[in-house]
């Protein structure tokens, strides 16, 4: 099944995952300890696409952002000067609402804290955002509603290589995230590219 691009956001753990039909030559790259950004590879076409390279996980207040796009920063800086995880999510999905491309590709992003994790969805009809207990998944298409899934890993490596191998179609990339007593930790997932 396709379901796009996803978060899977729980307490202490999350990843994001591109999986792309239309975009398939990207990968994630470390920017600094603090960021990760999604970019285009080397073999990619040129393109003016705006939703193609984005930032799609960081560092932030207590915990990690992630998400699927441009979003993840206002989400992250918000985070940053002390709003609370839901209302940060809130503020910056429906300021920036659902991608105005050819699918009114919803937005999706997730914050991850020691204790809880927070999972929003922007679509052209709906915005939803969670307070999660357990590792919760949302997708750009299908699943497109917050709902608990299955997620064991427990550090960002092991959470990226999940993510990248999880069974729906057209896998790219993934990035893992992990927040423990020592801040946020990131790990990355390219497949082959590596």
């Amino acid at each position: 099944m396709y379901i796009g691009r996803f978060v899977v956001v729980g307490p202490k753990v999350g990843a994001y995952r591109v999986s792309s039909r239309s975009f398939p030559n990207r990968k994630v790259t470390r920017r600094d300890d603090d960021t990760l950004t999604v970019v285009p590879t080397a073999e990619a076409a040129a393109t003016d696409n705006p939703y193609v390279s984005y930032n799609c996980a960081r560092s932030a207040g207590e915990g990690a952002v992630i998400g699927n796009g441009s979003h993840v920063d206002p989400i992250a800086e918000k985070y940053d000067r002390g709003y609370p995880a839901r209302d940060a999510l809130v503020e910056a999905l429906h300021a920036m609402d659902y991608e105005k491309d050819d699918y009114d590709t919803p937005r999706v992003a997730g914050v991850i804290e020691q204790d809880a994790g927070y999972i929003g969805i922007v679509r052209r009809d709906a915005l939803l955002v969670r307070e999660v207990d357990e590792p919760h998944l949302v997708a750009t298409y299908e699943e497109n509603e917050p709902r608990a899934f299955e997620f064991e890993p427990r550090t960002a490596v092991a959470a990226a290589r999940t993510a990248y191998g999880l069974d729906y179609e057209h896998a790219v990339c993934a990035a893992g995230a992990h927040v423990g007593d020592g801040g946020s930790s990131f790990a990355v997932e390219n497949g082959s590219e590596e």
